[in-house]
């Protein structure tokens, strides 16, 4: 327990400024807080940002370009080939180093369709949430030296296992 003190503090005190803050800005709340938990699915610190937040706007244009696509065609079965057409690139998008956390890049389609198709209100909460998970992750780590008098091996929790071929 005395492991994840300093990031659960550290966590939980952002996460409450978070909440007021964005409720009293009329920001899209569940937003960040996805982008928050890409940023430590991700792998945290730099990495974790960048393929945290990239992946995420990725799939937030994803899902711009469904919607954009299915104003325009209204054939039956429009929605499904656009959705699987899309959700094929995000995993093709995986090639590059920047882009390959492909859960991620479903998290920012998601969130695009569920805040009804807001761009800038979920581009401003993937970005801010992406802010926290690092802010969180730092002052986690500093956090925890205080208290353990000494500095974290890893930055808690570990990122993800990569899967081998």
């Amino acid at each position: 327990m005395k492991n994840y003190l300093g990031i659960a503090v550290s966590i939980g005190v952002l996460a409450a400024v978070w909440t007021q803050v964005s409720v009293s800005l009329e920001l899209v709340t569940w937003v960040g807080f996805l982008a928050w938990a890409c940023y430590f699915a991700a792998g945290t610190g730099r990495v974790g940002f960048t393929r945290g937040l990239a992946a995420n706007v990725s799939g937030l244009v994803y899902g711009w370009l469904v919607a954009a696509f299915i104003g325009v065609a209204t054939f039956e079965g429009s929605l499904a080939i656009a959705v699987g057409i899309v959700a094929a690139l995000m995993c093709l998008q995986a090639a590059w180093p920047t882009l390959s956390f492909i859960p991620g890049a479903f998290v920012g389609a998601a969130a695009y369709f569920g805040t009804a198709f807001s761009f800038w209100p979920t581009l401003i909460a993937l970005v801010v949430g992406a802010l926290l998970g690092w802010t969180s992750g730092l002052l986690g780590a500093r956090l925890q030296t205080a208290i353990s008098g000494r500095a974290p091996v890893a930055e808690p929790p570990a990122g993800p296992v990569q899967a081998t071929a």
